[in-house]
Order: structure tokens, then sequence, then C-alpha cells
């Protein structure tokens, strides 16, 4: 008795260490995560984290892999988006991290799962066995992602593998498929190396070709070309302006404040040597805190700034009210004519800009969902704006975007869809004060630009504002926390990339194949718990 006793209580304390070392293993690797993305951008750092995690659910059955991966999901986001504590406090960044983290940890097991029945599964290709399994799980990886940037109430999509690489040369891959195909070769790296490791003290002792052949193409396809960014429907000279206000959704400025330093930032545009070029202006999100559609001293002011000093046309961020309804608005006005165009955010930020089931929330939160006061509408219109220098000029098509729809991948195909020529991305990041959050932000801005074709102008209250090309250049920026302009002649582009059509194509068929990998592991497992006919009848 007491030798079997003291092989049990060794046998449990090997799993207790064993289960602690794939926990720091998680933890650890979700950590990683946020030293791979902006602003620290040591981003070979994800191959590390997403290596780790994966080797952290290797061979655990679904729930010892789901509490593994509910802990790596949470050292994953926590780490990334502290930022958001500095708006609302630490609740929604605790909240938002932990729904993320439990998607996260049904993404963990359904990896181990499908993971374990591939190892035991592959005799017919043992050669191709690293490389397929690697497959799956980078194709889970990629799957899972997608829900997280989708559901519920319309995702976060934020926290992706892609945003790590917006300073590195595989940023092209987005040109190719978008930030998916991105995110899923940086997943297949990783899980090449991963597997490869794991299987190296077994029947298998050096990669097959495939697997290096897959690795070589992964990191050399980005490598032997550079998108263009040739200007193919003309140019057009536009205006920057970041007032350096502080335009917080809580800040508590005199009003008329925010307007004034927009206003006052603007008149440095006129110390450019290429002012008398100029064609438009753009502000950021906010960047009027009187709505000149309700105050007769924002009109006033606004109609001065356009018709008198400029002569050019403004696009700016205001809140405007239509009904009982308010919209986070982008307006377009004209020299001598006014407002004649607008855009409306369609994509809202849940429990920020709307409170979605209020009444719900409000039971379990009362003081947090007490703070979201006012509910913008979801906007209608498209995002397109129209722009001729005279009544018989050819017209040029500018597509607007407020804030964090920058990450919002249908958002930006449907402006290239509709014919815009380049992309405005107008923000407020002042919420954030200076933290990593504005330098996430411009990297999905710079992501964005290679996808689309477009060149992206990212305007901020406070920075980071910074002109994207389609190859991935920096035109030009402005310091954070300054009052500054950018005024820079850029091209307009009509061109069509890869990731416009295969993007969503993409997309659709990594969900599917992961899917049915998941469902085929679910069958195979349950087949194999089940017990035979002959120990059913004893």
């Amino acid at each position: 008795m007491l030798p079997n006793m003291t092989s049990m209580n060794q046998t449990k304390r090997a799993a207790v260490i064993q289960m602690a070392l794939r926990l720091f293993l998680a933890g650890f690797g979700g950590y990683l995560s946020s030293l791979a993305m902006p602003r620290e951008n040591i981003y070979p750092l994800i191959f590390v984290s997403v290596a780790l995690l994966l080797l952290s659910v290797r061979n655990l059955k679904f729930f010892k892999a789901f509490t593994v991966g509910l802990v790596g999901g949470l050292a994953f986001y926590l780490s990334q988006i502290e930022w958001l504590s500095l708006y609302l406090g630490p609740v929604p960044w605790l909240a938002l991290s932990s729904l993320e983290a439990i998607i996260f940890a049904f993404g963990m097991a359904g990896t181990a799962l499908v993971w374990s029945w591939l190892d035991n599964s592959i005799n017919w290709a043992k050669k191709f066995k690293p490389l397929l399994i690697a497959i799956s799980l980078a194709l889970i990886w990629t799957a899972r992602e997608w829900v997280s940037i989708s559901l519920p109430y319309g995702g976060f999509p934020w926290s992706r593998l892609a945003q790590t690489q917006s300073e590195s040369y595989l940023a092209d891959w987005v040109f190719l498929g978008g930030l998916g195909l991105l995110t899923f070769a940086i997943a297949l790296i990783a899980s090449i190396a991963t597997v490869s490791l794991t299987s190296w003290q077994r029947d298998i002792r050096v990669p097959h070709w495939s697997a290096l052949a897959t690795l070589a193409f992964l990191l050399l396809v980005p490598a032997v070309f550079t998108p263009a960014s040739n200007a193919e429907a003309g140019e057009m000279t536009i205006g920057a302006v970041q007032g350096n206000a502080n335009a917080g959704l809580f800040a508590n400025e005199r009003p008329g404040t925010i307007l004034q330093n927009h206003l006052d930032a603007t008149e440095l545009l006129k110390e450019k040597a290429n002012f008398n070029k100029l064609d438009l202006v753009v502000w950021p999100e906010n960047a009027s805190d009187l709505s000149p559609f309700a105050s007769s001293v924002a009109n006033k002011k606004i109609n001065q700034l356009v018709d008198q000093d400029l002569k050019v046309p403004l696009i700016f961020g205001t809140i405007t009210e239509r009904g009982k309804e308010t919209f986070n608005s982008s307006i377009y006005w004209k020299p001598d004519i006014g407002p004649t165009d607008w855009y409306d955010k369609k994509r809202p930020v849940p429990f920020a800009e709307y409170v979605p089931n209020r009444d719900f929330w409000y039971q379990l939160a009362p003081d947090l969902i007490g703070l979201v006061s006012r509910g913008y509408s979801f906007g209608e219109r498209d995002g397109i704006f129209e722009y001729s220098k005279t009544s018989d000029s050819k017209i040029s098509k500018l597509g607007a975007l407020i804030c964090f729809e920058i990450a919002i991948d249908d958002i930006g195909r449907n402006l290239v869809a509709d014919g815009a020529q380049i992309i405005l991305s107008q923000t407020n990041n002042a919420d954030f004060g200076r933290s990593d959050e504005t330098f996430q932000q411009a990297a999905f801005a710079k992501l964005r630009a290679i996808e689309t074709g477009r060149v992206v102008v990212n305007v901020s209250t406070v920075g980071v504002s910074a002109i994207y090309t389609p190859d991935g250049s920096v035109i030009d920026q402005i310091p954070t926390f300054e009052p500054g302009v950018m005024l820079e002649t850029l091209p307009l582009r009509t061109a069509i990339t890869p990731a416009m059509l295969i993007g969503p194509l993409f997309d659709l068929l990594a969900n599917l194949i992961a899917a049915a990998l998941l469902a085929m592991a679910l069958a195979r497992t349950r087949k194999a718990a089940k017990p035979n006919g002959l120990t059913a009848a004893r």
C-alpha cells in the first residue's frame, strides 16, 4: 500500500507541476504579445507568443485546455488593451478582457482537440503530418480571431496578430488577402516551428521539405514585391489638422474650446510653402464640440474659415442631431455653399458610444452604464464625398471613416467598392492619453492603406496623425500632443488590390475549414470515448 500511495502522490505532484508550467507558458505567451504590438513594436515576439500558447495546450483534453487558454487569453488581452482603463476605469477593461478571454479559451480548447486528433489520425502521410497539423492550427487561430472581432455586438476589432506586423515587411501580405491572411501567415509560421519542435523527439527528426518550403514561401513572398503607390486618377493637395484638443467624451472644456483649438491650428497651414496649392482640409473626429447646426457661433466661425481664409472645402467631425437621434458625424462644408454632404459613423462602439440592451446591462452595472448617457445611432449613408475643383472639372471620390472603423474590414472594403480614391480616417484619441492605443490604431491605418491600395490620411485630435501610402511609407506625421498640420500632394488611386477580392473569400474559407476540423475532431473524440458493445453489455 505504501509504495503505491507514494507512486500516486508522485504522479499527482507531477501533474500539478505540469499544469502549473502550462499555465505559466500560457500567461507568459499572452503577455509577450503586448510587446509585439505598437508602440513597443518588437514584432518577432508575436511568433514566440503564439508558439508558447500552442505548446501550453498540447496533449490536453478540452476542459483543461480551456482553463489554460483562459489564462493565456486574459494575459493576451489585459496586457494589450490596458489603455481602456484610462477611459471608464478598470471595470470595462476587466470585463472586455474576460469576455474576449473566454472566446480565446474556446479557441485554444479547440486547438488542443484538433491537434490531438490529427496527431493520432494522420498515418497515411507521416512526412506531411507536421505541415498539415500546423495549417490546421493556424486556421483555427484565424477563425477564432474572426469570431472575436465580429461577435457579440459587432465584436472587438482589436488585438489581431496582423497589428503586430505594421512595421514589418510581412505587412505586405495584407495587399494579397487582407488582415485575415496576414494573421493566418503569422499563426502558420509559429505553428510550423511549434509542431516541428514537438515532432523532433519522435519519428520525424528533420522538418520535411514541405514544411520548410511553406515557411520559405511565407517569409519570401512579401519580400519580393512592393505594392504600387503611384497616382492613377490625378492628385489632390490635402491639409490635415491636429488641434491638440482635450476632446474626450467626459472632458469638461469650456464650450467652443475644441473648435477654437482646431481653428487656431489650421492657421499653421499658411506657413507651408505649398499652401497656394491647397485643395481640401480635413479635421479629426469631434473637432468641433459645438455643432454648427445648433450653434450660430460655430456656424459663423466655420463659414468664415472656409469662405474667407481657406477658400477650399473642409471635412470635420462633430455631433449632429436629427429628430430624436444623435450621430457621430463627418461634415463636408464647401466655400460659399456650406454643408453639402455628411457621413454618420456606421459602427458606434458598444458600451462607449451606445449601450446595447441597455435595460439588461443597467441591472448588472448601473453605475457604469449610467456613464454612457447618450447613445449614438447607427449611420446608414455611404462614406463617399465627391470633390471637384470647379463645377465642370473631374470628380474625385474621398472615402471617410470615423475612429475605430479603421479596424473594421468591411468599412474599408465598402469604401473601395463605392469608388474611394483616397481614405480619410478621422479619429479622437484624447480619452486614452499617452497610452499605446493611438499607436495601435495607427497600425491599423497603415495596414489599411496597404490592403486597400489607397493613401490613408489618419488625422487625430492629439495624435498619432500621419499619412500612409499604399506601399506602407509614411509621407508625413505630426508629433503627438502638439498642434500641427500636414499639407501634402497625394495620389488618387483606382486599382483594386487582390485583398479586396480575396479577403472576404479567405475569411469565409478559413472559418468553414476550421469549423469542419472542429466538428470532425469532436466526432472522433466522442466515438473514441464510447464503450464498445462488449463493455456496454457487461
